[in-house]
């Protein structure tokens, strides 16, 4: 209790910031985010060291010169990324429609409105923030939109970011009760539409699957495709594209709407894939701060 107080006190000057810069237009936001770029890469080299690991390990091809030149486009986006997540705090309804479109949307409402559930695939590209306003874009009255996430150490932060990603009216799941939150919905006689960040790397415990991802052996993630076959929920990919600065577009692609007919690890195959080309079309957009082939998996 104490801590949680501590929490507040400390971090409220912090939190009113951040809603007054959310109050500015992205117009300005933009520049604050150019003026951020060189203290986060040049001088504090905010994980730096793993941003080339990384991109050394997945295009071992490229010169030094061009995995420079992505690590530059990487940290600029980084920092774009950032003021637009804050912008959610206070962002119209209207101008989320304009900065990130949905294409094929009509496939996962018609899904949904049949009365199939769905599970919503998608990585950590471009801005997967903006990827909640999708309720914006369908209209599924008898579904629970959600998105799975895992609670962040500091309660404060978690407590923000939680607001932010509930914004457009999604549910935020935790994900050690990923499938008691689906059988719950299932157990109302409603459809769930659920999506799950996918391209991170599990703890060693929870390998179960390895796969070859830019251009690497790695673990990833199953329980999307173990909760989609358990429940029978449709399986589909939100492929992401940069149009320009603060512009996304997502095109929503099926994966698999019969799942129980796939064998073992092919559902999760084939989103690794997708993520695959959505990433080396442009891969300055995804998340390379994560630190996926660590040393201890490696060992």
């Amino acid at each position: 209790m104490k801590k949680h107080i501590l929490q507040n006190i400390c971090l409220a000057p912090f939190g009113l910031f951040l809603r007054i810069v959310a109050l500015l237009p992205l117009r300005i936001l933009y520049i604050l985010s150019d003026l951020l770029y060189p203290l986060v890469y040049y001088i504090g080299r905010y994980r730096l060291h793993i941003v080339r690991k990384n991109l050394k390990n997945a295009f071992p091809q490229n010169t030094p010169q061009e995995r420079k030149a992505i690590e530059r486009r990487f940290y600029r986006h980084f920092c774009d990324y950032f003021f637009e997540t804050i912008k959610l705090l206070h962002i119209s309804d209207d101008e989320m429609r304009r900065r990130m479109q949905f294409v094929n949307a009509e496939l996962l409402e018609s899904t949904l409105n049949s009365g199939r559930s769905v599970i919503m695939m998608l990585g950590h590209y471009g801005n997967w923030e903006y990827i909640s306003s999708i309720s914006l874009w369908i209209n599924t009255p008898n579904t629970r939109l959600g998105q799975i996430y895992r609670p962040l150490k500091n309660e404060w932060f978690d407590r923000l970011f939680l607001k932010i990603r509930s914004r457009f009216g999604l549910t935020c799941i935790p994900k050690a009760g990923t499938l008691r939150s689906l059988l719950s919905v299932r157990a109302s006689g409603k459809q769930s539409g659920t999506g799950f960040i996918s391209d991170q790397t599990p703890s060693p415990a929870n390998i179960h699957h390895w796969t070859t991802f830019l251009n690497q052996d790695t673990p990833v993630f199953t329980g999307g495709e173990i909760i989609a076959k358990k429940l029978d929920i449709a399986v589909m990919y939100f492929d992401v594209e940069v149009i320009k600065r603060g512009y996304y577009r997502a095109t929503i692609r099926e994966i698999e709407l019969d799942p129980r007919t796939r064998p073992d690890f092919e559902i999760t195959d084939r989103y690794i894939g997708l993520m695959e080309q959505t990433i080396l079309r442009a891969p300055e957009y995804w998340l390379w701060t994560h630190n996926r082939y660590n040393r201890e998996l490696e060992n």
